[in-house]
């Protein structure tokens, strides 16, 4: 893919707009106030131990119900959210809410089958065979609750080190299924909705739009994106030892309006890669008929695009992430990068607006991926790249706060853009507030949930 440098006029920095992310969790505690106000409206006295088991036990499973719906909407990949908010912080929430979840569903069945079995001066185990075969909806919704402990397990860090993303993708997938046959229970034996027109019809209202989101936005807009553009592998690179780009060619282009920083998720067709969908980020700006990306060998997946062959067809959903020039609040720019991290950092070191360094951190000089289109970059624009590098002994750079100030004079003036392995961020970050970099002008994103 050639890259057409023009002269861009530098311009002051304009005001960040505002992330929506404070209104929406403002809005979801909401959720959680209304479900907790219709459990205390529908109900009267609570008498004894079972009343206080069976009490406890409703407002776990609407909480659930409630967090299932919330699940489900931050799978939906909306558009406001992952460009606005962010797709890592967006992941966050998801995870966080299916941790709430799982534990709100074993509340809900441990306190539910023990105020029961209290009740009727029964043993948990009657109780709990009694429930799963005589209730109504009930032998849906033990195999809805079954997908969903999978789910969880296979969402746990100790558990995903050990299996391939692709498992992980299409059991996390499931969750679909599980949501659906909950469902009907809730309705049929959630004492608070039966016979509760207006919070039936809320009920239905919530798990409707979000159906219509997931419907929507991971369905209908990704195959109109795909018939619309039709993608196709253009031709694959080697750029350093295990990290290569691949041009992909469509057609209009500029329609998708992607910004330098963003990630598409791909699935390249016909090359036994079509089965899973992988974020990658551009590695250089979109244009009206090519887009490209740089992967590095990580994994199966990755290993293997580097065998893509040229007209292989591709599969695209976005664009998505916030690591864009929108976010930039300052008329300096810090972009700094760790190995493969490079890629969305290299496409903004071309586009950002004012004055722009880039620090770029890798093991050693033949590790640098793009590097001779960064320095003609830098050439191009006036901007300044630096590497930080291993020492001969394998020593680390040091990217102490104190460091940090002593290069790069008025750092707390910058916008500074991170990229890079998780555990990279997370120490750069605590070094730049450390070096009295403001939080709103640190901008980063993380694929890792």
């Amino acid at each position: 893919m050639t890259t057409v440098y023009e002269r861009r006029t530098v311009s002051a920095a304009p005001a960040a707009p505002r992330s929506p992310a404070g209104a929406l969790l403002a809005l979801l505690w909401a959720g959680v106030a209304a479900v907790l106000a219709l459990w205390w409206v529908d109900t009267g006295s609570v008498v004894g131990t079972a009343g206080v088991l069976t009490g406890a036990g409703r407002i776990a499973g609407l909480l659930c119900g409630y967090a299932c719906a919330v699940l489900v909407g931050l799978m939906a990949r909306v558009p406001l959210l992952e460009r606005r908010v962010g797709s890592d912080r967006v992941a966050r929430w998801h995870a966080m809410a299916g941790r709430y979840t799982v534990c709100l569903l074993v509340a809900h069945i441990v306190l539910i089958l023990l105020g029961y079995a209290a009740q009727d001066s029964a043993s948990v185990w009657h109780e709990t065979v009694t429930v799963i075969l005589d209730y109504p909806e009930m032998l849906k919704a033990t195999a809805g609750t079954v997908i969903l402990f999978a789910v969880g397990i296979t969402s746990a860090r100790a558990v995903r080190r050990r299996t391939g993303h692709e498992f992980w993708y299409y059991v996390h997938l499931l969750t679909y299924a599980a949501v659906f046959l909950a469902f009907g229970h809730q309705l049929a034996l959630g004492n608070d909705l039966s016979g509760n027109l207006l919070a039936t019809a809320a009920w239905y209202a919530l798990y409707l739009g979000v159906a219509a989101l997931v419907l929507w936005f991971r369905i209908l807009v990704p195959v109109r994106l795909n018939l619309r553009h039709r993608l196709r592998v253009e031709s694959v690179h080697r750029e350093a030892p295990g990290v290569f780009s691949v041009v992909v060619r469509g057609r209009d282009l500029d329609e998708l309006g992607a910004q330098a920083g963003q990630f598409f998720r791909w699935r390249f067709l016909g090359a036994g890669l079509g089965w899973t969908s992988t974020p990658y980020s551009l590695s250089a700006p979109p244009r009206r008929d090519l887009m490209r990306i740089t992967v590095k060998a990580l994994g199966d997946h990755s290993a293997a695009v580097a065998l893509l062959r040229p007209g292989t067809r591709v599969w695209a959903e976005g664009p998505y992430g916030s690591l864009t020039a929108d976010r930039r609040t300052a008329p300096k720019s810090l972009l700094i990068a760790a190995g493969v991290g490079i890629t969305p950092l290299r496409a903004l070191f071309e586009t950002l607006p004012g004055e722009v360094t880039l620090l770029y951190r890798a093991r050693t000089a033949e590790d640098l991926a793009l590097g001779g289109e960064l320095e003609a970059i830098a050439r191009w624009r006036g901007a300044q790249v630096r590497y930080a590098l291993n020492g001969p002994d394998g020593s680390r750079p040091d990217l102490s706060p104190q460091a940090l100030r002593a290069n790069f004079p008025d750092l707390a003036g910058h916008d500074v853009y991170i990229c890079g392995p998780h555990g990279f961020a997370r120490d750069l970050y605590e070094a730049l507030r450390a070096a009295g970099v403001p939080d709103r002008r640190i901008h980063h994103e993380s694929f890792e949930l």
